[in-house]
């Protein structure tokens, strides 16, 4: 059998049935972050992301936004376990004929970050790579108490985004904030039931929560946050790379967070009971069953 027919999650879900943790490990594969044991009051968060040219971005993209974007992304996968990032290990397959000045300003764009959010580099490795490529590992940091999983969504929370969605495509995707500041505020000040970071596309993430939380749900067309008015549904629901964090609250929950009046946060929809399932609620009220498709490698 070949990787392309198998697909990327049942190549993950074939290699997670190979792997067995030991007591220290609250979480493997299969969040946006494993989760480990750290000490009475804290978990640690360990995620990993790598980035390939021509796959995650393009030859000719802005090489500061393209180191910028390798360490937003683990990030956001931190964000959405309600952490914060604290070290990573950056690694880097490089084409022999780079410039070493392209190289700077890779490092330039993800010390920048970095920066900001208090994270600090600390190690890496160095190969040949027909194209570039780039690897981040990261470690954050988060209370026991304020850990969000995708596992916590219950029938009757309400479905929530942060910002916009869609047309990440148009350069959206190199230029993110990672949602870091708006999860510390989520779990500081609510009970957040389940949360994921849209990296691979608005329906297909649900469906991540949806399928460890064992609901459904449905959503509204009308209450999607559309990144431009030109911004299609299409785009909206399978497009990726948006970066928002999608979350799950309790309804007395979410009636003290829309009481907050803050317009990055915005209802989309709610959970039901039925098992895996998905459907939206069109302009027109028609009822429709939509797939759980959005990026995959293969």
């Amino acid at each position: 059998m070949l990787v392309n027919k198998l697909g990327e999650f049942g190549l993950i879900e074939r290699i997670k049935k190979t792997i067995k943790t030991d007591e220290s490990v609250v979480k493997g594969i299969g969040d946006d972050c494993a989760v480990i044991k750290l000490d009475k009051y804290n978990y640690g968060l360990f995620t990993c992301d790598m980035l390939v040219e021509s796959v995650d971005f393009k030859p000719q993209d802005e090489p500061y936004l393209i180191g910028r974007k390798a360490v937003a992304v683990s990030m956001s996968d931190i964000a959405a376990c309600g952490g914060l990032p604290r070290y990573c290990l950056v690694s880097l397959g490089i084409p022999k004929d780079t410039s070493v000045d392209k190289i700077d300003k890779i490092f330039y764009g993800i010390r920048s970050l970095s920066r900001i959010f208090k994270t600090n580099i600390v190690g890496g490795d160095i190969s040949s790579s027909p194209v570039l490529t780039i690897d981040v590992s990261m470690l954050g940091i988060v209370e026991k108490k304020r850990l969000v999983l995708r596992n916590g969504a219950a029938r009757g929370d309400m479905i929530f985004v942060t910002g916009r969605l869609g047309d990440s495509i148009s350069g959206r995707h190199l230029k993110f904030i990672p949602r870091i500041k708006e999860a510390r505020f989520l779990v500081e000040n609510f009970k957040v039931n389940a949360m994921i970071d849209i990296s691979d596309g608005f329906a297909q993430d649900l469906g991540h929560i949806l399928k460890e939380s064992n609901v459904g749900a449905i959503i509204y067309e009308d209450l999607l946050p559309k990144y431009r008015k030109s911004t299609s549904l299409e785009s909206m629901l399978y497009g990726g790379e948006d970066y928002e964090l999608l979350f799950t609250l309790p309804i007395g929950e979410a009636k003290k967070l829309l009481s907050s009046k803050l317009s990055i946060f915005t209802p989309v929809g709610h959970i039901t009971h039925n098992r895996f399932d998905l459907r939206l609620i069109d302009r027109k009220c028609r009822v429709k069953k939509i797939p759980f498709r959005g990026f995959r490698h293969f």
